[in-house]
């Protein structure tokens, strides 16, 4: 973490000037590249380039002489898309300059580094072999803290998980959610008594959610002052990808970075601290569309007002998609009243018209996608489509449908690599060697594979720890020094205790290859030959799976267990993406931001679906679902379809569908009518 805090004073002049960084960008964007210091907004609409601005802003702050590369940070939200802008950087400066330095990452892969080398300033007790906690595992220890409290409500856990997440993304504590929630419903109420004791379980188990990762880095620099200023002096120049899907705690670790010391007074800054400084940052408000994330897109519309001297400059060129894709699309976003002005225009020429089909239900509908799948596929070998929709339940039948045509298909959201079931098992082993109070881990692990500690010695060592206020580990050292178990459990518990501390010592081994002691893990905990002996086709796959563990590790030459730990921690499920491997791509709308496909398919486009019947009470939550489907239709390269259907069958019965009114939206002459239409209203 040393090459975070090691820096001069950012250059005053550029040493050099080339054009080689502007060739070939169109003037909008050359405008922004050029500007080398300073606060600037880029209103980049769908397909207008943004990431070609973002690498070439950066080659042309390092080659141009007006930065280092250790002087930059660029930040943006999936791992995938922070490696692709890397390499994209190195191939600029190949043969002149190195990128080596910059930093280039996502928002949580940053905090992380920063918490890892300095967490124990906060002086609240946590070290920097904390464990990072997903929101399964999250959900799991506000389920045991309910359970404690006599809650068996199903529904609860999971909405208290996302209460407690909404309330860390918005800067809020415990003390202050509590005032605040005293008199709103029964699950925020239960939130309300469970944010304290939850991150007291946190703490305890030296472990940290996706939240707090932000949160805490937010509250080191600000109640540091010699790490907010090494920082601030350290990143010269801040670049922000996705600026529309800020939250507040994001805005605020920005405004700490760009500012240092100004940022803790809640005013414009003045327009001298620019001197040598930049911050650019990148975005669409027309495709702001994480709320639910606590992501506020009215940040990107404060701009200009937060900081002083912002230019604004619009990327409206769109090289993505025809002028029917386009076009429909702008007319679409012009029914939202919040937004900044920008209007796109295509440079991929016409194309053919967008095509609309109504259909009698799901199976047709979803025989229909097949169908002209396979036709595109035909006429054009090798060509990419998606299929996009609002909610993960319309899946099935494309899934049956595309199956039945002989079209191997991906699914994007679905159980990701680092979620299966034998991967979070030796992943919590190795964040047990990692950090011995990971009380979550241990739980994991403790009886997998079976070695005699029932769930009641389980059940009575947590007890242990939460009246003692230790960790499980710790409870499990009690209770052999103590002896109150019975034998069996007492020797079960010595053999597992041996075997954590043995590979403890060989994890701990600088000499031990990362890969090796992946291997070590799997064999000598028992759970290769617990596999090996289950001769199911299931626990084949689950032992290649684990073999690919190993692999992974192996690709990462030299990575550190921590950083390996991290990765599996932060992996999204875009930057799990096949790519290449299936002609069809399945996802929610969600999930396909900032990606693009030659064929998509927006299905469901229905009241109370798109539109969700969720949004149907306020404006402005039909606004996002309008910001939603505009995403969808921004996604399709040369061919759109939109489908609906007469009856979709919902929970188990059949209902009568409407049509979605951003159908409505669409000017009729961009779209060709090509099945059976509802009546014109």
């Amino acid at each position: 973490m040393t090459e975070y805090l090691d820096s001069s004073p950012c250059p005053q002049t550029p040493a050099s000037f080339s054009d080689e960084f502007i060739t070939g960008l169109n003037p909008a964007q050359r405008e922004a590249v050029l500007q080398p210091s300073g606060p600037l907004l880029v209103l980049a609409g769908a397909g207008s380039g943004k990431t070609r601005l973002i690498t070439h802003r950066i080659a042309h702050l390092i080659a141009g002489g007006y930065a280092r590369p250790t002087d930059i940070l660029a930040v943006t939200f999936t791992n995938k898309a922070a490696g692709e802008m890397r390499e994209r950087v190195e191939q600029l400066l190949a043969g002149r300059d190195s990128a080596t330095g910059v930093v280039l990452s996502t928002f949580h892969s940053f905090c992380v580094r920063v918490l890892r080398a300095h967490i124990t300033e906060l002086g609240r007790g946590w070290t920097g072999s904390f464990s990072i906690t997903d929101q399964d595992d999250s959900t799991r220890v506000i389920k045991s803290i309910l359970k404690e409290m006599g809650e068996d409500d199903k529904q609860a856990p999971k909405a208290v998980q996302s209460l407690i997440s909404g309330a860390k993304n918005r800067g809020e504590n415990p003390e202050t959610y509590y005032l605040s929630q005293r008199k709103s419903g029964r699950y925020e109420q239960l939130a309300a008594q469970v944010f304290p004791r939850y991150e007291r379980a946190l703490l305890v188990s030296n472990a940290l959610d996706f939240d707090d990762l932000l949160l805490r880095t937010v509250e080191l620099f600000r109640s540091s002052e010699k790490w907010r200023s090494r920082y601030h002096h350290r990143f010269c120049h801040v670049l922000v990808d996705e600026y529309q899907d800020t939250n507040k705690i994001q805005y605020e670790l920005i405004r700490l970075l760009a500012a240092g010391d100004l940022a803790l007074a809640d005013e414009p800054f003045p327009s001298d601290i620019w001197d040598r400084r930049s911050l650019c940052c990148v975005g669409d408000d027309f495709q702001a569309i994480y709320s639910f994330r606590a992501a506020d897109f009215r940040i990107m519309l404060g701009f200009a007002r937060d900081f002083t001297g912002a230019r604004t400059i619009k990327l409206e060129a769109n090289y993505r998609s025809t002028e029917q894709i386009v076009g429909a699309a702008n007319a679409l976003i012009a029914h939202n009243k919040t937004r900044l002005e920008k209007t796109l225009v295509s440079v991929a020429g016409p194309g053919s018209q967008i095509n609309h089909a109504l259909l009698e239900d799901g199976e047709e509908e979803a025989r229909f996608a097949a169908a002209k799948i396979s036709e595109h596929i035909r006429r054009e070998p090798g060509l990419k489509a998606a299929i996009l929709y609002r909610t993960n339940f319309l899946s099935r039948a494309f899934e049956e449908a595309l199956r039945r045509a002989g079209l191997k298909y991906q699914i994007v959201g679905g159980l990701g690599f680092y979620e299966r079931a034998e991967i979070k098992d030796i992943v919590a082993y190795l964040k047990l060697l990692r950090n011995e109070d990971d009380s979550l881990a241990l739980a994991r692990i403790i009886n997998t594979p079976a070695r005699g500690i029932g769930d009641a010695t389980l059940e009575k060592l947590e007890v242990t720890a939460r009246e003692c206020g230790i960790s499980t580990w710790e409870a499990v050292c009690l209770a052999l020094q103590e002896r109150t178990l019975p034998k069996r459990a007492l020797t079960a518990l010595e053999s597992f205790k041996a075997l954590i501390e043995r590979l403890r010592r060989e994890a701990n081994h600088e000499g031990v290859p990362l890969p090796d002691l992946i291997r070590t893990v799997i064999t000598e905990t028992g759970y290769e030959a617990s596999l090996i002996k289950d001769k199911s086709e299931e626990a084949f796959n689950r032992r290649q799976n684990l073999g690919e563990l190993v692999s992974a590790a192996a690709a990462e030459q030299g990575e550190r267990l921590d950083d390996f730990l991290d990765h599996a921690a932060l992996v999204s499920d875009q930057d799990e993406l096949e790519g290449e491997t299936s002609p069809v791509t399945l996802m929610t709308i969600h999930a396909s931001k900032g990606l693009e496909f030659p064929l998509v398919f927006v299905v469901g486009l229905e009241e109370n679906l798109l539109p969700h019947s969720r949004s149907l009470g306020a404006e402005e939550e039909i606004e996002e679902e309008r910001r939603l489907c505009y995403v969808a239709l921004t996604r399709a390269q040369k061919y759109l379809y939109l489908t609906e259907v007469k009856e979709r069958r919902l929970y188990g019965g059949c209902n009568l569908s409407e049509t979605s009114r951003f159908i409505k939206e669409i000017p009729k002459d961009l779209v060709d009518a090509n099945q059976r239409l509802r009546p014109a209203a």
